[in-house]
């Protein structure tokens, strides 16, 4: 019993660090975000909120600089400052918008904050494990192992994670009579509109997947409901 202490103490570390972490989080937004006001961008998510069947989707401005849009752990659309002024700019459309609101959508639909702790507190342990076999065998660096193939882990979790969220703002953008057209043309302008694009990085160490798979994984769904 007592060789498993260590992996045991891992996953309570990672329970309590992830629970602070959301607290944390949802203190920041409180203090740094305001509910969006834009009438255009409102008939956007109203149609997807009818397509949902529900009365209204609430989306909140957070006030930081970066281009980016997020799920709250308890279940808030927020889009970055940064990126609505990339949109009120004319580089961003209503519709591209629209379509990263339906995507941080599919987040909160497909329980994928739930399930990062999970994943969180499961990849602690492992780190954990590996790290006491392999330091018998390779003192020194066997820690700096395990540590790089739970991260190689994370991102190929991350990345399915980006595959299904997209998925479902596929299909509510059709049912909305939305299309899927701004959510791939979107995806063209990404690297540049965030400009975090600094040389090549391998594929299977990016927490998202690559922009041209991201659109052929919408094209294949596309296709696959066309025939059915």
């Amino acid at each position: 019993m007592l060789k498993f202490t260590p992996i045991l103490l891992a996953i309570l570390y990672a329970l309590v660090m992830y629970r602070f972490s959301v607290w944390r989080t949802g203190k920041e937004l409180d203090a740094k975000s305001t509910e969006l006001a834009d009438p255009v961008l409102k008939r956007l998510t109203d149609r997807m909120a009818a397509a949902l069947d529900l009365a209204r989707i609430r989306v909140n401005i957070y006030e930081i600089a970066p281009v980016n849009g997020l799920a709250a752990p308890d279940g808030r659309i927020f889009i970055t400052r940064g990126f609505y002024d990339k949109y009120r700019a004319g580089e961003v459309s209503a519709e591209e918008m629209a379509s990263v609101i339906a995507h941080e959508l599919g987040h909160v639909a497909l329980g994928h904050s739930r399930r990062r702790m999970i994943d969180f507190s499961g990849q602690n342990a492992l780190r954990t494990a590996l790290a006491m076999v392999l330091s018998r065998f390779i003192p020194g660096i066997g820690v700096l192992i395990a540590n790089a193939l739970t991260s190689v882990l994370a991102a190929r979790l991350s990345r399915s994670d980006e595959y299904e969220a997209d998925a479902y703002a596929s299909a509510l953008l059709v049912k909305a009579g939305i299309g899927t057209g701004p959510q791939k043309s979107l995806f063209t302008k990404l690297e540049r509109l965030t400009a975090q694009h600094s040389g090549p990085v391998p594929a299977w160490l990016m927490s998202h997947p690559k922009t041209d798979e991201r659109i052929k994984a919408i094209e294949a769904n596309e296709a696959k409901w066309l025939r059915t």
